[in-house]
Order: structure tokens, then C-alpha cells, then sequence
């Protein structure tokens, strides 16, 4: 590890801590695979709403596995995406049941076999429910990598490799929420607050 990419990790535990806690409720796996997939171009806010009434009207696998797909639709339509997502957590609740005895596996290739589920998911549950080490790659971690100079890539699978190559293992799971966090508080997709940055001495985007 390069002395800038290990400051870049101090600076960000020293700002916003580490074992950071999901910012998806959720009181057992499937609930937040299922999260995590409605969460999906849009807000984590927005999901935990939907989902504090979606986990009173589902309460099991089974639930979710027989739900008639219009009205999953209807429960989750503010999510954005609905139709496909409803699909999505109808049949993925379906191969639970019937493919892993109503468990979610915690290996990676399992977890992206499952429909709707990508490796950003699959992280997601890895990291949280099995403490699994993982890199999260959402657009806020690929964005502000990419400005920090830590990647050069724009493939969300090949950002997550490229990361994994240059951060201790140890580090995985914090900074996905620590970039995260940064993401929506400073560095902003369209107008970053570079001068409110405490990174920004470190960072290629702004000394260009």
C-alpha cells in the first residue's frame, strides 16, 4: 500500500469511524438482500419507508415467494424500477426455498446465481451478515475512487479488483461506507465541495 492511498484510509476512519453500521433496516438476511436490491437507483431512505411496511405485509420467504407480483408492485413502485424488481424479489425468495432451504448462502458465486443479484448485492449481504471483508462498488465509491486517484477503472467489477489489490483486506469493508458517507456529504457527483474536503490535498480530481 502506497503512503497516499494509506493516509486516504486514515484520514477517512479518523472522520467517519469504522465498523460502520448498514444504513438499510433489516432484521434478518433475506431482508436485506431484498433491500439492498430495491435499493437500487434510489435512496436508502426511500427503501427503509417501503420496507417497514413491505416486512409487516410479507413476513416470511414463503410470503414473498407466493405474493401476487401486482400488488409487490404497488408495495414497492415508489422504489422506482418496481416491475422488475418485484420479479426479481419474487423469484429470488422462490430459489431460497427451494435451492438453499430458505437460507441466504454467504459465498459470493451462490449470491450472484440468485436473480436481481450483482456483486454490489451480493458485497453487501457478504459484508454485513456474514462479516465477510467485501468492496461495495456503488456509484458513490466509483465516483470518488476514481477522483481520488485510487483506480483509473470504470467497470464496477474491475474498480472492486483494482481495490482489493491496493487496500489491506482489513480496510474492505469500512470504506464502502466511509466513501459512501463522503459521497453524499461532500464530494457530490456534479458539484463537489472540494474546499470543504478534509482530503483534498490528496486528491488528483481537485489539484487539476
Amino acid at each position: 500500500m502506497n503512503k497516499r492511498v494509506k493516509e486516504i484510509l486514515e484520514r477517512l476512519a479518523d472522520k467517519y469511524g469504522r465498523n460502520i453500521d448498514a444504513t438499510l433496516d433489516y432484521t434478518n438476511p433475506y431482508e436485506l438482500l431484498f433491500a439492498t436490491i430495491l435499493s437500487a437507483q434510489c435512496t436508502d431512505e426511500r427503501v427503509n419507508l417501503v420496507t417497514k411496511e413491505l416486512y409487516k405485509k410479507y413476513r416470511s420467504l414463503a410470503d414473498f415467494a407466493s405474493a401476487d407480483l401486482g400488488e409487490l408492485e404497488a408495495s414497492i413502485k415508489s422504489c422506482g424500477f418496481f416491475h422488475t424488481k418485484a420479479v426479481h424479489i419474487k423469484s429470488c425468495a422462490d430459489t431460497l426455498l427451494k435451492e438453499y432451504g430458505g437460507e441466504v448462502p454467504s459465498d459470493i458465486d451462490s449470491l450472484t446465481s440468485l436473480p436481481g443479484v450483482g456483486r454490489k448485492t451480493a458485497n453487501v449481504v457478504r459484508t454485513h451478515i456474514f462479516h465477510e471483508p467485501s468492496i461495495v462498488v456503488d456509484t458513490h465509491v466509483k465516483r470518488i475512487s476514481n477522483r481520488l486517484g485510487m483506480t483509473k477503472e470504470s467497470d464496477p467489477v474491475k474498480i472492486e479488483f483494482d481495490l482489493m489489490k491496493k487496500i489491506p483486506k482489513s480496510y474492505w469493508s469500512d470504506i464502502n461506507l466511509q466513501l459512501i458517507t463522503l459521497g453524499r456529504n461532500i464530494c457530490i457527483s456534479r458539484k463537489p465541495r472540494c474546499s470543504e474536503c478534509f482530503l483534498s490535498d490528496l486528491c488528483p480530481y481537485y489539484n487539476s
